[in-house]
Order: structure tokens, then sequence, then C-alpha cells
């Protein structure tokens, strides 16, 4: 069994707070982008539409829902009893951020090994996995 100190614990919530912030800001900033139609990843964005879900919906229409669907997602870290939700629901959206790797090589890769400004920013992406993460395993439901 392990013990922690009060000390311990009470940095362990800070953290858990700072991290659910952070997310929330990230996802309402970047979401909010995307529904005034300034947001610097539409490019990207665009392309992957084009040869995913074009024929299903126009672009304009699917950048306006994923905003909102964006900042939702940080608006639901704000809410603890809601956490599993939240990050599930996060989940989801990072597996999709991560597309482009995959069928965008020429937008994410320069060469093996090395990604482009594009790649990165998509894989710095794991960082908000973990944070998400350690939210998750010590939230209390």
């Amino acid at each position: 069994m392990v013990t922690i100190s009060k000390k311990q614990l009470h940095a362990l919530v800070t953290a858990s707070w700072m991290n659910r912030a952070m997310i929330a800001i990230v996802y309402i900033w970047f979401g909010s982008l995307k529904i005034f139609g300034v947001s610097p990843a539409e490019g990207l964005v665009t392309k992957l539409f084009d040869i995913t879900l074009s024929p299903f919906m126009n672009i304009q229409q699917f950048l306006i829902l994923l905003g909102l669907a964006e900042s939702a997602i940080g608006m639901l870290w704000l809410f603890p009893r809601i956490t599993k939700w939240a990050f599930w629901i996060m989940m989801g959206h990072l597996f999709t951020t991560f597309l482009p790797v995959l069928f965008l090589p020429n937008e994410t890769w320069q060469s093996f090994l090395t990604l482009t400004l594009t790649g990165q920013y998509i894989i710095k992406n794991v960082v908000l996995c973990s944070a998400a993460w350690f939210i998750y395993v010590f939230s209390e439901n």
C-alpha cells in the first residue's frame, strides 16, 4: 500500500484542476477559432475532410460543428462528475486528430521520423492524452 502526505495529496488535487483548466482552455479556444472561421488548422481539417466526409456535408457546416464539439469537450472537463464522459469523448476526438499523420503524409512528414510543423502540432496531442489520463485516473467517479 502506498501512503501519501497531505501535502502530496493537495499537490495531486491542484495538478488535476490545473490539467482540467488547461484542457478546457485549449479546447474552447481552438474550437472557437473554428466557429469563427479563423483557425490556422482549417486548411489541414479541410484536406482531411475532402478525403473522408465530403460526400456527407459541406466543409463550412463541418467546421462549425467541429468547433462546437471541441468547445463542448473543453466545457465537460470543468465538471468533475462527468470526467469519465469527458475523457472518452476527448479520446475519440484525439484519435481523429492523428488521422492526418496517416492520410496526409505530405502535410505531416518531411522524411523518416522527421515531422513537419503540422505533424508536430498533431503529435503534441499526446501531452493532452497524458493530462486527460492523469485526471481520469485520479477522479473520484
